[in-house]
């Protein structure tokens, strides 16, 4: 299941059932922890596919700057994939929502989409950033993550970016974003949120 919104700035957003390290795009945001270490779910994944020059980068990038706060994102090569770069974004790790969590994942978000930009990303694939071992539920993901996306794409008009994905293996995740795009589709339809 796919799912394609054009927008009238002719930037397109993409809901793609598929694995993150196959898309053929400038760069691929890996859902990280503040220490760049690759262990399992999409990191694993990166890492794996990616060979030993993304662990070696991501473990200089920590040494040189210290760990990525919460929020924010780091860089560094591809290595093997297909990407040029891998953006590592940051997300928060769920304790019910009161910590501020829903600002911290739509910072991450914005920061890897600002890392993007300032090496001249075009195209980019996203993960459910914090849904994995990070806890955050799905549900409450997903319209933070769309919204972060359209806001940045609404501020940034002169943004890099043309092709923005979302890419995962999970069919029902995959359903929310593209259920999420269409909710939002209509409401800029019925003239109550310009977003989509």
């Amino acid at each position: 299941m796919n799912k394609d919104h054009l927008r009238p700035d002719g930037r397109s957003l993409r809901i793609i059932e598929g694995d993150i390290t196959d898309q053929e795009v400038d760069a691929i945001v890996n859902a990280a922890n503040e220490m760049l270490a690759h262990g399992g779910g999409v990191a694993g994944a990166i890492a794996r596919k990616g060979g030993p020059q993304i662990t070696s980068e991501s473990s200089r990038w920590v040494e040189q700057h210290g760990r990525v706060p919460t929020g924010s994102a780091a860089i560094t090569g591809g290595g093997h994939l297909k990407a040029r770069y891998v953006i590592h974004a940051v997300g928060p790790v769920w304790e019910g929502g009161s910590r501020g969590e829903e600002r911290l994942l739509a910072s991450a978000v914005q920061s890897a989409l600002t890392l993007a930009n300032e090496h001249a990303v075009a195209s980019i694939a996203l993960p459910a950033i914090s849904t994995g071992i990070f806890g955050y539920p799905i549900d409450r993901a997903v319209p933070t993550i769309l919204t972060a996306i359209l806001e940045y794409l609404d501020e940034h008009h002169s943004s890099s970016l043309r092709d923005i994905h979302i890419c995962d293996m999970n069919k029902a995740t995959v359903a929310l974003f593209a259920d999420e795009v269409s909710r939002l589709e209509g409401e800029a339809g019925s003239g109550s949120a310009g977003r989509a």
